[in-house]
């Protein structure tokens, strides 16, 4: 008799406690702000590697101590420290606290560094949620983005503005335009994405029942429903 392999019912079991998922999509489709609402109607914790990074920075951690060395030279910060960053992260939560992983991993040796972190804490990638937006959307919403500083709260004056123009909601601090968020550089970052995260798309692909993809065109409020049906 065909169906639904029985091994496969764990995700939905796990969904409303542990479970692991990970936002995907293009620069400006709005995983930042749609992984937020996501963890706040779902009291899930929402991992962004910048925020991370940041806060080991400003608390002075051995590892943030040893990212501000390559920070310091101009170079990126090595794939295995931002990995052992959230893997850190992670360590310090309850086993049963459901995260969402907000445009991490961005390449395949992410995502296979980010698998054995996981399993190693007897976690797992439950799901995979794409978000899916034309080019010239994108080149909009990334040119009306305003980001803050301090807390790294994103708002966008088109779809997600804030109350008060030009001051964050959440900590007060005035919102920057930050100088890669223009039209002029937004076709690299969309090549970059493309070259370095679509093969890791068609890496999570290949696991059956994990990806779905959702239209990232549309009001804020439509998009995070096309989410949390994917859930």
């Amino acid at each position: 008799m065909e169906g639904t392999p029985l091994h496969e019912a764990a995700p939905t079991e796990r969904m409303e406690s542990g479970m692991n998922v990970i936002l995907l999509g293009p620069p400006g489709v709005g995983k930042g702000t749609q992984g937020v609402l996501l963890a706040e109607a779902k009291s899930w914790k929402h991992i962004a590697t910048g925020d991370i990074l940041r806060a080991n920075r400003r608390e002075g951690t051995p590892l943030g101590q040893e990212a501000q060395k390559y920070m310091d030279a101009g170079e990126l910060v090595p794939d295995e420290l931002i990995v052992a960053m959230v893997k850190e992260t992670l360590a310090a939560m309850p086993g049963d606290q459901g995260v969402v992983f907000d445009g991490f991993p961005r390449t395949v040796p992410q995502a296979e560094a980010l698998d054995l972190a996981l399993e190693q804490l007897g976690r797992r990638v439950d799901r995979v949620v794409v978000l899916e937006a034309d080019d010239d959307v994108l080149v909009k919403r990334i040119a009306g983005r305003r980001s803050c500083p301090d807390c790294g709260s994103v708002f966008n004056v088109y779809a997600n503005a804030p109350k008060q123009e030009g001051v964050c909601d959440k900590c007060a601090a005035a919102l920057v335009h930050r100088p890669d968020d223009n039209p002029e550089t937004v076709q690299n970052r969309l090549d970059v994405y493309k070259a370095q995260t679509e093969p890791l798309i068609q890496f999570y692909q290949d696991r059956a029942g994990v990806m779905a993809k959702i239209p990232g065109e549309g009001g804020v409020d439509e998009i995070q429903q096309g989410i949390l049906a994917a859930l």
